[in-house]
């Protein structure tokens, strides 16, 4: 990728709701959805990669930070080849990604952050019901445990909420995260609509996408 490509990060705490407005946004023109998660999921094992990723995973450790990047990278790649995303078009709006400070200097070669949604909820009873119910859900039982939770929400406080102060002030918007999705969605579109017309608004004006 030789030119840094527009994003928008979805930030927030476990259960704050990231994946499902990801999965939205993916559905409205002008908006592409990377999710981390799906990029390990979609790894072939049997490229040089695939092959690290597994000798890591395989033993229940962390991949290293570069790893992860390189993963990232190859397979956003992927879908520009194959046209699935097109950058000229498309805030690429990621989550579960940076995780921490050194993935966000990583990434710094490769993406140019236009805003950053930060999900907030102060009602911990309700993340942690939402949390239940996906972890019962999608049949992840010990994920229902509260003490998993909570401790999903200490690494992310010490790993991954100090994201945060690596970006200017001005690109993070907050976001209630809690009410329904559509509710959320219009408060993240809000943020994010003008960016994309910004960028992209003169554009689909004169028939270039």
């Amino acid at each position: 990728m030789a030119d840094r490509v527009p994003t928008a990060l979805l930030f927030g705490a476990p259960g704050a709701g990231k994946g499902t407005q990801g999965k939205i946004l993916g559905q409205i023109p002008g908006f592409y959805h990377l999710s981390c998660g799906e990029v390990f999921r979609t790894l072939d094992i049997h490229t040089p990669l695939g092959r690290t990723f597994y000798e890591y995973s395989s033993k229940g450790n962390l991949v290293p930070d570069d790893v992860t990047v390189a993963m990232w990278k190859e397979n956003l790649h992927a879908q520009m080849t194959l046209s699935y995303y097109k950058p000229h078009a498309e805030i690429l709006v990621l989550d579960g990604i940076p995780r921490n400070v050194k993935q966000a200097k990583l990434l710094e070669e490769h993406i140019e952050v236009k805003a950053i949604v930060h999900l907030v909820c102060r009602d911990m009873n309700a993340m942690l019901m939402r949390l239940r119910k996906r972890a019962l859900r999608e049949n992840r039982a010990d994920d229902a445990r509260e003490d998993v939770i909570r401790r999903r929400w200490e690494v992310y406080e010490s790993e991954t909420r100090p994201v945060l102060d690596f970006y200017p002030d001005k690109i993070i918007h907050e976001v209630d995260a809690i009410g329904t999705p559509v509710q959320v969605l219009q408060h993240t579109l809000e943020a994010l609509g003008p960016i994309h017309d910004k960028l992209f608004g003169q554009k689909e004006m004169d028939g270039d996408l």
